[in-house]
């Protein structure tokens, strides 16, 4: 018998909240907080991992940051998320 995965568990969680102790619902919680937190970990072909660790070296940034920014530059350009444009006529303090 295989023991159930963290999403069942929060699913079967959700469907009886009533039901559940605090102390197994926090449990859940931070065992579901620790997996994302290391969800980070995304491997890439040899070329592309020097490729990325050499751009985000030039440009400060730690690898899981560039991919972040990398896939956010990606989606807002094939418009799958709002681009942040200024307006050309818009008061910007001294900031642009």
């Amino acid at each position: 018998m295989t023991s159930p995965d963290t999403a069942t568990l929060l699913e079967d969680a959700a469907d009886r909240i009533a039901d559940i102790s605090r102390a197994d619902l926090q449990i859940m919680l931070r065992r579901a907080a620790l997996r994302l937190r290391n969800a980070g970990a995304v491997s890439m072909e040899h070329d592309v991992e020097d490729a990325l660790r050499d751009l985000a070296g030039e440009l400060g940034m730690s690898r899981n940051d560039m991919i972040r920014f990398i896939i956010r530059e990606w989606m807002e350009k094939n418009t799958y998320l709002p681009v942040h444009a200024l307006d050309e006529d818009g008061d910007v303090d001294g900031t642009a």
